[in-house]
């Protein structure tokens, strides 16, 4: 699986350096006119998911070139080799297999071995019997009142992954139940989650594979500690308030959680890949069993077209490669992430961890450093709030921003005139980014010479368009695993490994070391740069230390 040359000496980076340099200045304009049927041609369907990539500044040879790029880099065989269970997390000596979470039952994914598909399913049942008995009122908190309001409390893809979930899906989700997310040790953070919560009602979901994830621990103890207050200081009602999605069952049992509902996953699983694991348990309990597994049933469509499709139909694959291009050719250092729909307004922030903490890494599978810039900036914001905000930047600033836009053609609240407007505008900002207005269009409206050089947009700003027929949770799951395969493919022709996160580890660490300097008594003994140790007696003086 390990290609033979460094990236920047395949013949297909070279090839695409070359071909940069004939193209690179082409426009939108011009590639349309050349090609009229360019927007139907440039585009696929899968999953229940249609992209249009047309509006991209590449051509055929640009894109048979990207594929080549793949095809050197072994792409095929590392799907393979994910999918068949193979240790491909490299620096942590683990399997990768998320795409298991979601296998239907009799499906065979080995690791070391031993067929894991039966544990996921047996987990799958045990939380949808969990959330049965929650969702029909038959679980009963310490006082005999069933749970009315249930706090997720996580950080990373344990937080982020079910708070985006809960807003995507909000439309299916049991509306007698409250959802609260938990992840900052910031205080502010779990008292305005429970400022309103009446302790005999709320549910606590605690989601740390070890139990020991210093910030959610830190709000599971300041959650036990305000239950208690308010039910009598009973430590049996722990228990009855208290679930736990973690494999550290003698930790679990030590805060007081009944390890019946303890709820595990696998080292084979990273974080900001765990969303449809147990980590999911508050999405399951917002939207029911039913449209879990469906939520699991978009995810498997996804993974199978990303398994078999040919590179240049596969949808993942070719917004990989797309990424690689304006990255590496363009110098493109962010990604603008724009739904159209408000239900999706966490997906941007979802998509961050799942982007940027699998691709920021500078250096290669055997430790080398890379050779090109890998890894974007992934941000956005929903539908036409972004209009009225960043666009302005994207239309006539100096950087090129490549731009998702993703969209539906139903409503789930259908509102008079709302959802015709919201495509409208979506369609209308792909189509101005792409085309512009030239310096002869804005004179022709009669504009005065002076105010002409600013009402001009270049255009020639790419982006993809994806759209399905309605949010729904096998779409979500689609649309999560259609990003989840290009960053697998962006890390593969870069060579880099995009499971692991060590870059998180020191200031962990750090943090670990300065704590006790800022609870201490007395004042810490030296040990850090000038601008540390002068901050740290700031801290202390401003706290009265």
């Amino acid at each position: 699986m390990k290609p033979a040359l460094p990236l920047t000496r395949r013949e297909s980076w070279r090839a695409l350096a070359a071909h940069h340099k004939k193209v690179g200045k082409l426009h939108l304009r011009e590639l349309f006119a050349q090609d009229p049927g360019r927007g139907e041609r440039m585009s696929l369907e899968a999953a229940g998911l249609f992209l249009d990539y047309s509006k991209n500044r590449a051509t055929d040879e640009t894109f048979a070139l990207l594929v080549r790029l793949a095809e050197e880099a072994g792409l095929r065989g590392r799907i393979d080799a994910m999918f068949s269970g193979e240790k491909i997390n490299s620096t942590e000596g683990r399997a990768v297999l998320h795409a298991a979470l979601r296998a239907p039952q009799g499906a065979v994914i080995k690791v070391d071995g031993q067929d894991v598909v039966p544990e996921v399913h047996a987990v799958l049942e045990r939380m949808a019997a969990f959330c049965a008995a929650v969702r029909g009122g038959g679980w009963k908190g310490h006082t005999g009142r069933p749970v009315k309001n249930i706090v997720n409390i996580g950080i990373g893809g344990s937080d982020l992954g079910p708070v985006m979930a809960y807003e995507a899906l909000r439309h299916y989700s049991e509306r007698s139940l409250r959802f609260r997310f938990v992840s900052n040790v910031d205080g502010i953070d779990f008292a305005e989650a429970v400022h309103d919560l009446d302790p005999a009602e709320t549910l606590f979901i605690v989601s740390s594979k070890t139990f020991t994830t210093l910030e959610t621990m830190t709000n599971a103890e300041t959650a036990r500690d305000w239950l208690l207050r308010g039910l009598g200081g009973d430590r049996a009602a722990v228990a009855r308030h208290f679930a736990a999605v973690s494999t550290n069952a003698a930790k679990v049992s030590a805060f007081g959680i009944d390890t019946a509902n303890m709820f595990g996953f696998w080292d084979w699983v990273g974080g900001r890949y765990s969303m449809d694991s147990a980590i999911g348990l508050s999405t399951m309990l917002a939207i029911g069993p039913e449209n879990f597994r469906a939520m699991l049933a978009g995810f498997r469509r996804m993974d199978e077209h990303f398994r078999t499709a040919p590179f240049d139909r596969n949808m993942p694959v070719l917004m990989g490669l797309l990424a690689v291009w304006y990255g590496d050719f363009f110098e493109a250092q962010t990604l603008a992430v724009l739904p159209y729909e408000q239900y999706l307004k966490r997906f941007p922030a979802y998509l961050q961890q799942l982007t940027m903490e699998s691709l920021g890494k500078s250096v290669t599978l055997a430790g080398k450093p890379v050779a090109c810039d890998t890894g974007a900036v992934y941000w956005g914001e929903p539908g036409t709030n972004g209009q009225h905000s960043f666009y302005q930047l994207i239309h006539q600033g100096t950087r090129l921003i490549p731009c998702d836009f993703i969209a539906f053609g139903r409503a789930l609240t259908p509102l008079g005139r709302h959802h015709d407007l919201l495509l409208a505008n979506m369609l209308a900002q792909a189509e101005a980014l792409a085309f512009g207005k030239t310096l002869a269009e804005v004179k022709a409206e009669g504009t005065p010479e002076g105010l002409a050089p600013h009402r001009v947009f270049a255009g020639n700003r790419p982006s993809n368009t994806i759209l399905a027929e309605r949010l729904t949770p096998e779409t979500l799951g689609a649309l999560v695993a259609l990003y989840e395969h290009s960053v697998f493919t962006q890390g593969a022709v870069w060579d880099i490994n995009p499971f692991d996160q060590w870059g998180v580890e020191l200031g962990k660490a750090l943090a670990a070391r300065i704590i006790p300097e800022l609870e201490s008594a007395s004042a810490p003994a030296p040990g850090h740069d000038s601008s540390t140790a002068s901050l740290i007696r700031r801290c202390r003086h401003m706290k009265g230390a």
